[in-house]
């Protein structure tokens, strides 16, 4: 039954992971920190992807059949496209965004917003059912499984962002594009190691995904050389 217990139990179990990553993240930009705020912001535009991609996740199943190679694909393309898109609408255009290392920041933060929200989901039923041990453990995998595939993915298209910054604006659209894809094509990976295998590859999926936050850690560096050796020499510091 879904009381407001239940839904309480849920979100929190879906929140404060996602806050224990985004405050690791955020150690990543401690030199010249993002707006709160627009933190904020990018946190709740990933929780709004969700309730977004259903009835596009919906129409997949119903179209291409359920656990097909399409289906999956379909569904990670619809997540990666999303969360992209509500970050575009609600921050990239904005005056913060003044560093390459600022778009991985922000789509780091929506993936969090958006992992938060889909595992609340996922938590709702064996919470309403009353199996804490189920809870515990779906939290947990969703806490270093999934949660870090969205940080992975999204991280590929804020670093293809980070390394068009300084060129001709024409060409982020080609760059932004090719991290999207290669977004889909992991998080379309990780998807098949679960599913397909109906558990067999799950130990692959999660070193698949604890190797890509060794990944991400080398990309935030890479934006950190970036932006050191396209500023102006007489900015020094300054953001």
């Amino acid at each position: 039954m879904l009381d407001l217990p239940t839904l309480t139990y849920a979100f929190l179990g879906g929140l404060l992971p996602a806050l224990v990553w985004l405050y690791f993240w955020l150690k990543e930009d401690a030199r010249c920190p993002e707006p709160k705020h627009l933190i904020f912001l990018a946190f709740v535009a990933g929780m709004i992807a969700v309730p977004l991609v259903i009835p596009f996740q919906k129409f997949a199943l119903a179209h291409y059949g359920e656990i097909s190679l399409m289906t999956i694909f379909a569904w990670a393309a619809v997540e990666e496209l999303m969360k992209y898109g509500v970050v575009a609408v609600a921050i990239l255009w904005r005056k913060a965004v003044n560093e390459p290392i600022d778009a991985m920041i922000y789509m780091v933060t929506a993936a969090l917003g958006f992992a938060a929200l889909e595992n609340t989901l996922f938590l709702l039923s064996p919470i309403a059912d009353g199996n804490l041990i189920d809870s515990f453990i779906t939290g947990n995998l969703r806490f270093l499984g999934s949660t870090l595939l969205h940080l992975f993915a999204s991280a590929i298209v804020g670093f293809a962002m980070a390394i068009s910054f300084y060129k001709h604006k024409r060409l982020m659209p080609l760059y932004t594009s090719i991290g999207l894809i290669l977004a889909i094509a992991l998080h379309t990976i990780f998807n098949l190691l679960i599913i397909s295998s109906k558990g067999y590859n799950t130990l692959n999926a999660f070193f698949f995904v604890w190797v890509g936050v060794v990944v991400i850690l080398i990309l935030f560096e890479v934006a950190r050389v970036i932006r050191f050796k396209n500023r102006p020499k007489n900015k020094g510091r300054n953001c």
